[in-house]
């Protein structure tokens, strides 16, 4: 029942919002990327880097530094954080978090496919993937020759393999077929999400609906615009959208047919929370789209942590981590190919 989570919520869920709310303490400020944007080399960010949480894994990394070492050292530390609450969690907030795996796990199934479509070492792919979203079968993705072998051959023991029904076709992999398969499966993951979140009732479904609702709206805007020139038909790519969000269903109808990015700009620019991310655009333009979706995502996020009592602080955890990693990523890309001007191009900061 909604606004009685405070009576029973400590008892299970109390010391590990306690731990998630420490950590959330412990995410760079303005002023550490001021900091980090001054550096001269890869060695300074790690030097900066040691007076924060990520200094224990970045301590006995030796000079020369490189980009991939720094986000992978990163990555460790949230993969370390997650597998510790995970192992102390109980229900329903154990399942939750295993929620939270489910989008990596669609990313790297589709990077290890595009990779052996493209002849790719497996083992190089592996070791591109993302550490959250790997599961014990994920090496023999690579013998898959069409959508129905991925399921029976791997899938099928997966947490992903409800989210297959929609998109088994023994149509040969190809980029535009496993494009589409990524969608279909993030539809269905995300309309998955919701459905949990709302079982569960109180702060965790108010607050993981409208975080939710953002990210579905944020995936149909992106299938739109690129889908844009391309031979994928208007009721296909209304089949990818989420069936849920605040764009459902007559926003949906409006960008289906939309030809180009203008049009997409005038069907969102009628709601107002969008109306705002569009406004900082120029007309034709997409290239900043994804940053002004990210910072207004981060926003709401930082938002989560007002409220007590409830499991979104869980996922908007993760994704702050996640964002502060693409930042620290872009920051010592920009060092380390000396373009510092484009510094501060992507940095979204959450503070």
């Amino acid at each position: 029942m909604y606004g009685f989570e405070a009576l029973t919520f400590n008892i299970h869920g109390g010391y590990l919002e306690a731990i998630v709310r420490g950590h959330r303490a412990s995410l760079l400020t303005a002023s550490d990327y001021n900091n980090l944007c001054q550096c001269e080399t890869l060695d300074d960010i790690k030097m900066h880097l040691s007076a924060t949480e990520y200094g224990p894994y970045l301590q006995n990394e030796p000079s020369p530094l490189h980009t991939t070492t720094i986000v992978e050292k990163c990555t460790l530390k949230l993969v370390d954080e997650y597998k510790s609450m995970l192992c102390q969690a109980t229900e329903p907030l154990s399942t939750f978090l295993e929620y939270i795996r489910y989008g990596h796990m669609i990313d790297n199934v589709v990077l290890i496919v595009t990779g052996t479509l493209h002849e790719r070492d497996v083992q190089e792919l592996l070791e591109k993937c993302h550490p959250l979203g790997m599961f014990d079968s994920i090496a023999t993705l690579a013998v898959a020759q069409n959508m129905r072998e991925l399921y029976r051959l791997v899938l099928v023991d997966t947490p992903l393999a409800p989210y297959f029904s929609e998109c088994i076709s023994s149509e040969d992999l190809d980029d535009m077929n496993i494009e589409i398969m990524r969608n279909t499966l993030y539809k269905a993951y995300l309309e998955d999400f919701y459905r949990f979140c709302q079982k569960l009732g109180g702060a965790t479904a108010e607050i993981m609906s409208d975080l939710l609702s953002f990210e579905a709206d944020r995936r149909v805007v992106n299938i739109t615009i690129n889908s844009i020139g391309t031979e994928l038909t208007r009721d296909d790519r209304r089949k990818l959208y989420s069936n849920f969000g605040l764009l459902y269903p007559y926003g949906h109808e409006e960008l289906a047919i939309c030809e180009d990015i203008d049009q997409v700009r005038a069907a969102m620019e009628k709601y107002p929370p969008y109306q705002s991310i569009f406004s900082k655009l120029s007309y034709g333009e997409s290239q900043m789209l994804d940053k002004a979706f990210y910072e207004e995502e981060v926003k709401r996020l930082c938002l989560t942590f007002e409220q007590q009592f409830h499991y979104a602080v869980f996922f908007a955890y993760m994704r702050l981590r996640e964002q502060e990693i693409r930042n620290l990523m872009w920051i010592s890309e920009c060092v380390g190919q000396n373009q510092k001007s484009r510094v501060h191009d992507s940095v979204v900061f959450i503070f």
